[in-house]
Formats: structure tokens, C-alpha cells, sequence
């Protein structure tokens, strides 16, 4: 699929994450459904005029954006997740990227879903199968079992869960596609005179909009 429009860490976990990824600008806009904020990864920086950034390009990007949305994830596999992502685990996170991208796009479009991404969802949905067990006694209640070993493929799981209950659920009447010329961000609308993803979003289209008043 052709690509369309398009937390927190303390301590030396992030700055060891951070050490490729300093120069690469962080997503403008978070705290979105765990789906579009993976979604929202890929931006552009500099406004209207400005560049492509993918904040997904390394396995240490992967590193820091889990770290960021650790809260937002299961406690144990996220726990476990703080070792250093393989290559293999990062173009897995990109392919559920893609596929959430063009279900938000057709979403916001109210077109059919395609096929082939929602085949990609649903298969990393399936990585977040878990269930309560009588065992050790732990802080937060039963022991939990994943059917998934891997503590990454877990997380990429959630992020797939995210994006189903979303995109098939009432919230997804209130997807939006950033209406700012130039923007490829998606949010869920907080209140109904919402148009922007972000407030620099906002300003600009307001500045914009300003000087050709002047101009007229």
C-alpha cells in the first residue's frame, strides 16, 4: 500500500534509546489512541513547505516511541520490551504502521476498508491474546499468560487492538484527518469545532489566511 496522507522515560533507558535518534524531530502531536499515535509517526516537519520525517527509521527510534507510551501499555511485556528491538521487529511495527494509516484514511473518507490491511491488523491483533491464571501473587491481581512470547510482538499487538476498537467501534466517527494544508496527522476529535491536530496547526492555516486578506 503507497503511503497516503499522511510519554515518558526517565532516567538512562531513554537517554541510551535517544543516542540515534536526537537529531530525528519527535512527533508534534501524542496521547492519541495508541493506533494513531504509531500512525502519527510519520509527519511532516516545517509546515507546509517542510520535510518527510519518519520517526520510526531504526530500531532505536522503535525503542524510544515504546518508551514514551510505556503507560499506555500491558506492565510485563512492556517491562520486558526495554531491551534493545531487532530490525525484524521494527519493519513489523512499520507494516501494522502502513495498514493503520490507510484504514484512518478510509475511515476519515467513509470508504470500504481495504482488505489487505485490515488482513495485517487483524494478525497482529492476535498477539495480544492473554488470560488470567491462579499463581504467584502479583501487585495488580492474577498472574497473566501470554500466547505470545515475545514481549515486543505483544506491544505491536495492543497497538493493532487500539486500532480495531477504533476503527470499528463509535469512536471512529469522530477520526479526523488534520484539515491544515500540508499536515498528514490524524487525531479523534475532543470537541466539535475541532479542525486541527495540534495548535501550531491552528495558527498557521490562521496566519495563512490572514496575509491573503491582506493581499486581496
Amino acid at each position: 500500500m503507497a503511503l497516503s496522507r499522511m510519554g515518558r522515560q526517565p532516567g538512562s533507558a531513554r537517554r541510551a534509546a535517544e543516542t540515534e535518534s536526537t537529531k530525528t524531530p519527535r512527533p508534534p502531536l501524542a496521547g492519541e489512541p495508541l493506533a494513531l499515535d504509531l500512525v502519527n509517526t510519520t509527519f511532516i516537519h516545517g509546515g507546509l513547505r517542510g520535510s518527510l520525517v519518519d520517526a520510526l527509521a531504526t530500531p532505536a527510534d522503535l525503542d524510544l516511541w515504546l518508551a514514551e507510551h510505556a503507560e499506555a501499555f500491558p506492565r510485563e511485556p512492556a517491562r520486558r520490551a526495554s531491551a534493545p528491538a531487532a530490525a525484524s521487529r521494527l519493519e513489523e511495527f512499520r507494516r501494522l504502521r502502513e495498514a493503520l494509516r490507510e484504514l484512518s484514511r478510509a475511515c476519515v473518507a467513509e470508504e470500504p476498508y481495504d482488505e489487505q490491511a485490515v488482513a495485517v491488523v487483524n494478525r497482529a491483533a492476535r498477539l495480544a491474546v492473554s488470560w488470567p491464571e491462579f499463581g504467584e501473587r502479583t501487585e495488580d491481581g492474577p498472574v497473566v499468560r501470554w500466547a505470545e512470547p515475545d514481549p515486543h510482538r505483544i506491544l505491536l499487538g495492543t497497538v493493532a487492538v487500539s486500532g480495531v476498537e477504533l476503527l470499528t467501534g463509535p469512536g471512529r466517527h469522530d477520526v479526523r484527518a488534520c484539515a491544515a494544508p500540508g499536515c498528514i496527522l490524524y487525531f479523534v476529535r475532543t470537541h466539535r469545532r475541532r479542525e486541527w491536530c495540534t495548535p501550531g496547526c491552528g495558527n498557521r492555516v490562521r496566519v495563512a489566511r490572514h496575509h491573503r486578506q491582506r493581499r486581496s
